[in-house]
């Protein structure tokens, strides 16, 4: 849960914090009893990175098993196997200690290892190890899907791979790369999970473009967070910022996380961030569409942490420090609040209100960037709902009263007595 003094600043976290950590149990609890789909389940917990939180409180993944929500149980079954397999692909991929002549059959034959109940390859780290040494198990459940959801799993991780392949040879140059590199790893994504939503009757058939959007927005904030993991990746580091864009600032691109450099890499974030920005109302597009109530959530919420974490980054020398990312008590807010499109418009709506001033007019991108977050907060005023629901994002501290004050220290002191009485008893 949030640190102690996270919570203190923000009493009013503590609800969500302690409703996302009650879901959470509550969705571990529903792990199937075949040993291949209870593999899968508590996989996903493991290794869903960005999307775990959304997912251990959605129960988005477990429908077949606990009903939670109004959404084919379909859905949920074949989502689980397809982020599953690409996640595995993307192990392959990101394992720099993998020798290219090894890897990138790999990666071009991997549509091919989902049909094999045999297959494994021992690579990556931690719990992706156990991903990749036991994909006998993910097979096994692939194998159980329909064969229009196997097909579709099966065009887009032999499209994925085939990507991956050819930027392990190629350098990110262009801004052009970028965007072509974006859409492998994630667009694809974007498109593969529109693909299982329409087969299952749920949503409308998305087009492209917009899923491409979907993906790519995610993604490029990830590899914008994620830079200084990247560049001190062990044996080798791995670089995803565009040449085009990181060689107007620095002659290398590890020379953005020294202190000398420090103007020019501040200068370079808020260009990346200018660029990931173009992506937004293609993704509010794309939510507007959806009609599915658990689908809605699991595509909005991890949009909205997005451009969270993008209001946090940008103008922040910390993203070449350490990790920049949102306070987890407003990440479960987040969570708990997004329901439909108003509570969307309103998070996009504040979060560019973050980012907007700290826009310096004579960083060489401003006008660019104020451009795009001046069509962000457009999008989101002409949908004229923005009135309708008060901000949770926006908040002055002392705006929190004293009785919620006291009634949080109540709170402690009741769980101070109940854990006090249970230690005792025992």
């Amino acid at each position: 849960m949030g640190s102690l003094a996270a919570v203190l600043r923000h009493p009013d976290d503590l609800y969500p914090l302690l409703k996302l950590k009650m879901a959470s149990r509550q969705a571990e609890k529903q792990i199937p009893p075949e040993p291949h789909w209870a593999f899968c389940y508590s996989m996903l917990h493991k290794v869903s990175r960005s999307f775990a939180l959304v997912i251990q409180q959605l129960g988005f993944f477990f429908l077949p098993y606990s009903g939670a929500f109004p959404c084919d149980a379909e859905v949920s079954t074949n989502v689980c196997i397809f982020y599953l397999v690409l996640r595995a692909l993307d192990t392959v991929e990101d394992d720099t200690s993998i020798p290219t002549d090894v890897k990138v059959p790999i990666l071009i034959a991997f549509h091919r290892h989902v049909y094999d109940r045999e297959w494994h390859f021992s690579c990556g780290t931690k719990e992706y190890k156990v991903l990749m040494d036991q994909f006998h198990h993910v097979s096994t459940a692939f194998l159980e899907l329909g064969k229009g959801y196997q097909d579709a799993i099966e065009d887009i991780t032999k499209r994925m791979g085939a990507g991956m392949a050819k930027f392990i040879c190629k350098e990110v140059e262009s801004i052009d790369d970028y965007d072509e590199y974006c859409y492998y790893v994630a667009g694809l994504v974007g498109l593969g999970l529109s693909k299982l939503f329409y087969a299952s009757g749920t949503e409308d058939l998305a087009p492209d473009s917009l899923s491409n959007s979907m993906g790519l927005f995610l993604q490029k904030t990830n590899i914008i967070r994620d830079y200084l993991e990247d560049i001190n990746e062990i044996p080798k580091c791995r670089m995803f910022w565009p040449r085009e864009i990181w060689s107007k600032y620095v002659n290398k691109l590890e020379d953005l996380k020294y202190e000398e450099n420090s103007d020019k890499a501040v200068q370079c974030l808020n260009d990346m961030v200018t660029n990931a920005l173009m992506h937004v109302e293609d993704c509010l597009k794309y939510m507007s569409a959806l009609r599915d109530h658990a689908i809605f959530r699991f595509c909005a919420i991890p949009q909205i942490m997005a451009i969270g974490t993008l209001a946090l980054c940008y103008n922040n020398i910390e993203v070449f420090r350490g990790v920049v990312k949102m306070r987890r008590g407003l990440t479960a807010k987040v969570i708990d609040r997004t329901n439909n499109m108003t509570d969307v418009y309103l998070a996009f709506y504040d979060f560019s209100n973050i980012l907007k001033p700290k826009i310096n007019k004579n960083d060489p991108n401003a006008t660019k960037t104020l451009s795009r977050v001046e069509a962000i907060q457009k999008a989101c005023m002409d949908s004229g709902v923005l009135n309708k629901r008060k901000s949770y994002i926006i908040q002055s501290e002392l705006r929190y009263s004293s009785t919620m004050i006291v009634i949080f220290f109540i709170i402690l002191a009741i769980i101070f007595s109940y854990l006090s009485s249970t230690r005792a008893s025992k």
